[in-house]
């Protein structure tokens, strides 16, 4: 069982203030543009808020339901209000919280101690609770940031204002995706069994790897919607069908029923649009290359198309400065992906325990521990 430490615990608490700041600045934003006149970026602002609040609370409802089936549905009547006003993080929050505190200021138990010792529950508990938040982040990173990143990055390039509040905001917003993708991964790899833990040099390559190549292809869909709103939402809508198939193709079992199995992957294949994510516990080389490959042509081609399209509203030095970032993040992005891959991933330095029989092994943990939402990734 992975530990959970007292630095994990403020972590956490640091992570309810970043999001109560973050639904601040997006009204502050929303506010800002309306006053200015500009009622459209306030709307999609708006719109992006609310599909990604109820996208989340739509997963983390039916996660409460899922796990505490069985139980006082007084409790689940009142989660769901809680949910019904967008509310539900909140209380995932305080769970994480709850637990969190238990595991890293009580006293510890002995090293040797068996899964259903009470101070390794509550570990594990913590762990899944704050697993659960990192994947809700994710989701929100996707459906809110992401688009959001866009709506900035458009009125940047369109209107040439250069405030630094500007720049400043669109290099948070990049810098808190892959933060997102960081955490979640460091989540996955302590809920699962029989995987090591990322070490710091590791995560530092990890968020290099995710920066960069989410930034890179950011910029480029960025350039063909200023030439084409119309190209760039055909692209965006082609690259998702090309992400739900394949989610579609791996059978994914992550939710316990059919429609939200199908909402799942729906998300995931939105998340594919910008960046790699493994939705199997299978190898991945194979894929990860088609796949940054592809990115590579496509972003290659946005540049090569824009540079000869005779009309163009985006002045050429802030095409160069874009079209010289884009090539440079990328190149970076993969040259972190293959060091990430071949000296820092968990696989390279972390060998598992020995395999025990079935009767003793997994058989028996079964018996004993109750298996948590991801461990079935």
């Amino acid at each position: 069982m992975m530990k959970f430490t007292k630095k994990n615990f403020f972590f956490l608490v640091g992570g309810i203030i970043v999001y109560i700041v973050d639904i601040g600045v997006d009204f502050w934003v929303v506010s800002k543009y309306f006053c200015q006149g500009q009622y459209s970026w306030s709307i999609l602002i708006l719109f992006f808020r609310g599909l990604s609040s109820l996208v989340t609370q739509i997963f983390s409802y039916e996660w409460f339901k899922n796990d505490w089936e069985g139980t006082d549905t007084g409790k689940l009547k009142w989660i769901f209000l809680v949910h019904l006003f967008h509310c539900g993080i909140f209380i995932r929050y305080w769970f994480a919280l709850k637990y969190g505190y238990q595991a890293a200021f009580k006293p510890k138990r002995r090293e040797d101690a068996s899964e259903t010792d009470p101070s390794n529950l509550i570990k594990k508990q913590a762990i899944d609770a704050v697993t659960d938040i990192n994947m809700l982040r994710v989701f929100k990173a996707f459906l809110e940031t992401t688009p959001q990143l866009f709506v900035q990055i458009y009125i940047l390039l369109q209107h040439g204002k250069t405030n630094c509040y500007q720049y400043a905001a669109i290099f948070m917003s990049f810098c808190g995706i892959s933060f997102s993708m960081v955490d979640y991964q460091i989540s996955l790899q302590k809920s699962l069994p029989d995987k090591g833990e990322l070490r710091v040099p590791s995560r530092f390559m990890y968020l290099f790897y995710k920066l960069f190549t989410i930034t890179s292809w950011v910029l480029s869909i960025s350039l063909i919607t200023l030439q084409s709103v119309r190209i760039s939402v055909i692209l965006l809508i082609f690259l998702w069908i090309c992400g739900f198939t394949w989610t579609l193709k791996q059978c994914t079992t992550f939710c316990k029923s059919k429609k939200m199995e199908y909402l799942y992957r729906t998300v995931v294949g939105i998340i594919l649009i910008f960046t790699f994510f493994n939705i199997k516990e299978k190898r991945t080389k194979v894929f990860i290359s088609i796949y940054y490959a592809t990115h590579t042509v496509v972003t290659l081609s946005i540049l090569l198309v824009h540079m000869f399209w005779k009309y163009s509203i985006i002045k050429e030095i802030h095409f160069k400065i874009v079209s010289i970032l884009t090539v440079l993040l990328l190149v970076l992005g993969i040259i972190f992906l293959v060091v990430y891959y071949r000296h820092f991933h968990p696989t390279t330095y972390y060998r598992p325990q020995t395999c025990l029989d079935e009767v003793d092994g997994v058989a028996g943990q079964k018996d004993r521990v109750k298996t948590g939402r991801f461990q079935i990734f």
